[in-house]
């Protein structure tokens, strides 16, 4: 491809990803889970007058782990529907229609759903930090990098929401995605489980799911985050190159189908 080809495959795929973004800002669900997690947060920073034990670190923990599930359920509530959307609606048909790869529509697509994703966990995080700040002084910058990890684990999911909602229904795409996320949870149990059965065939398929499926706890660095620690350096860069090159596999696979997908 010639430099003015790569140019205008970048300019149609940011097209792409804006209109996505403008769609999902108008789903008024989103400001529903948006105003609840908000709640969250500010009714977690308040139970510092009424647990026991140490306070601060039990409402940092509250607080943070409600972006994180809103964020995730924001995820999965959008990009289930990513792709079928279309399809239902028939306005694939007016895109496809134009001299444009389908894997320009895919990455088009997820980058816009990524860019709701990174605003509506900046606006929870400004919602934490404020409130933070006004009752416990300001947070430590572990903060900031674990939600970076986060973000990485939402473009992770949203990754095989994609490739989903390219291959099947948003109720199918809805239960394969949650399968995914509450796997990748507890991906270090299925090592640890493995290893202690006694059939070998066994062993080797709970070794072979552990290191196929995505381990979502590599992003896990919370708990350095409502402890206030200090950054750890050696978990967060290969969580980061774990994190793009399984994203940029899955989005590959999510292409690959959609491309092959009879569309009538």
């Amino acid at each position: 491809m010639t430099a003015r080809s790569w140019i205008a495959a970048l300019a149609r795929i940011a097209a792409l990803a804006r209109n996505t973004f403008r769609e999902a800002v108008r789903d008024r669900v989103l400001y529903s889970i948006l105003i609840f997690a908000a709640g969250a947060i500010l009714l977690s920073l308040g139970l510092e007058q009424v647990t026991i034990g140490d306070q601060a670190k039990i409402t940092r923990s509250v607080a943070q782990g409600a972006i994180d599930l809103f964020a995730t359920l924001i995820a999965m509530f959008l990009g289930v529907s990513l792709v079928w959307k279309e399809l239902d609606r028939r306005t694939i048909y007016t895109v496809l229609s134009k001299p444009l790869p389908r894997w320009h529509f895919v990455l088009g697509k997820y980058l816009g759903l990524v860019l709701t994703l990174a605003v509506e966990v900046l606006i929870l995080l400004a919602v934490y930090v404020g409130l933070l700040w006004i009752q416990q002084g300001p947070p430590a910058p572990v903060v900031f990098v674990s939600m970076g990890l986060l973000m990485m684990e939402l473009m992770l999911l949203t990754a095989w929401a994609t490739l989903f909602s390219a291959t099947s229904s948003p109720t199918i795409a809805t239960t394969f995605t949650l399968s995914i996320f509450v796997i990748g949870h507890l991906a270090d149990d299925v090592w640890v489980f493995g290893n202690q059965l006694e059939i070998e065939s066994a062993r080797q398929f709970a070794r072979f799911l552990y290191w196929a499926l995505p381990n979502f706890e590599v992003f896990n660095i919370r708990p350095y985050a409502v402890h206030q620690l200090e950054i750890p350096w050696e978990r967060v860069g290969p969580a980061v190159l774990y994190g793009l090159t399984y994203t940029g596999a899955v989005l590959s696979g999510a292409a690959l189908l959609f491309s092959r997908k009879d569309i009538k």
